[in-house]
């Protein structure tokens, strides 16, 4: 009987740690959802997933690192053309290399 209280005792202390976090309010406003929801999801996981937030980082930063990465990709190839440019005039500068001749 005493492992029973015990038991009883931890899981005591774990929900008042998931209530004091918010963790118990947060899930039942998404329960909430998901009832109130007019046509049921067909994965009510995934459902949970986003709207707890764990489906990812906000659409803003999603849009913010696109356009970053869409601007370095235009510079990289800016930078590449730049250099085949600059390439191409060294080239143009330098001595052409005689071929070696193997002595015997």
């Amino acid at each position: 009987m005493t492992s029973y209280r015990a038991a009883d005792s931890k899981r005591e202390e774990f929900r008042k740690y998931l209530e004091k976090a918010g963790v118990l309010d947060a899930l039942t406003k998404v329960l909430v959802g998901l009832y109130e929801e007019p046509e049921k999801p067909n994965n009510a996981l995934d459902f949970l997933r986003q709207h707890l937030g764990a489906s990812g980082p906000d659409t803003a930063d999603v849009e913010a690192l696109k356009l970053e990465v869409t601007e370095l990709r235009q510079k990289c190839e800016q930078l590449q053309e730049e250099n085949n440019d600059l390439k191409a005039k060294v080239q143009q500068y330098e001595p052409q290399a005689e071929p070696e001749v193997p002595e015997n």
